[in-house]
C-alpha cells in the first residue's frame, strides 16, 4: 500500500508505549498494532484526530504517501 503509517516513529519520539497511547485516544492496543503494521485499510477522521492531539502532531507526520510501494 503506497500510504505509509509512521505511528511507532512518533511514540519512540515520546517515549509513549502502546498501551498509554491506545488509552488516550480511546482505541485497543490490537487496533494500534493494524496501524503500526500498515494493515488498516480506513482511519476514521474522528480516531485521526485523537491520534494528533495525543501526538501534539499534524496528520501529516503519521501518514505519507510512498509512490510505487505496494
Amino acid at each position: 500500500m503506497p500510504i505509509i503509517v509512521d505511528l511507532d516513529v512518533e511514540l519512540a519520539r515520546r517515549n509513549m508505549s502502546v498501551g498509554e497511547f491506545a488509552a488516550a485516544v480511546g482505541i485497543t492496543p490490537a487496533n494500534v498494532a493494524v496501524l503500526k503494521n500498515g494493515r488498516a485499510k480506513a482511519v476514521r477522521f474522528s480516531t485521526l484526530e485523537a491520534i494528533c492531539r495525543t501526538l501534539e502532531c499534524q496528520p501529516g507526520d503519521i501518514l505519507r504517501w510512498v509512490p510505487g510501494e505496494d
